[in-house]
């Protein structure tokens, strides 16, 4: 009986290997992969929406636009900001807001 036993697990022990092993092929250069691929196509289109803002004076400006501070006024022909407002650039327009709160008092288009 241990005769027995002892051969069947030794088949066993030999025979789960081959059990496991994959079928090799030599394709192009690369064993066991295959070379046959599929290529989907995906174009992509995008839209570009420009809108265009008009600023009014008395309304608020968004806090987007309150980080293009213009320092250098003179250049672009604007009068020196009162203490407590600076100039901004806002799309093609140059506003003149209030730092704390961002009101708008008046408004140059850029030239």
């Amino acid at each position: 009986m241990k005769k027995i036993a002892l051969a069947a697990l030794a088949i066993s022990l030999i025979a789960t290997p081959a059990a496991f092993a994959q079928q090799q092929n030599y394709k192009g250069g690369h064993y066991g992969h295959q070379q046959d691929r599929v290529v989907k196509k995906q174009v992509v289109t995008k839209t570009v929406v420009v809108k265009k803002t008009r600023w009014s004076r008395g309304h608020a400006l968004p806090s987007t636009y309150r980080r293009n501070v213009v320092r250098d006024y003179h250049r672009y022909h604007l009068k020196t900001p009162p203490r407590g407002y600076q100039w901004v650039r806002a799309d093609n327009d140059y506003a003149l807001i209030s730092i704390t709160s961002g009101i708008i008092s008046a408004l140059v288009q850029a030239r």
